[in-house]
């Protein structure tokens, strides 16, 4: 939670050595977002932001939920407009 936000964490399934590289590349590819802003390169920005996307789907940060429970994604929501208000109330 970021603010009040609800956001998804990565997926506790991937093992250990997977997690690693995909955390290493979407730090690399955070990087890169940094210095083509810096450089004023669209092309190699609109490159990089896809590279964190990647990295971030890969993680299952983003697309499609990697639980099975059925649980709704609350992603992005307050949390206090959520399911988990009470939960948060308690933790706030």
């Amino acid at each position: 939670m970021v603010r009040g936000r609800l956001w998804r964490r990565s997926n506790p399934a991937l093992d250990a050595a997977t997690r690693t590289t995909l955390v290493g590349a979407l730090m690399d590819a955070r990087r890169a977002v940094g210095v083509a802003l810096r450089l004023k390169d669209e092309a190699a920005e609109e490159s990089a932001r896809a590279s964190v996307d990647a990295a971030k789907r890969a993680l299952g940060e983003r697309g499609p939920v990697w639980w099975d429970d059925g649980a709704p994604d609350y992603t992005r929501h307050m949390a206090r407009n959520t399911p988990y208000a009470a939960w948060f109330e308690a933790i706030s």
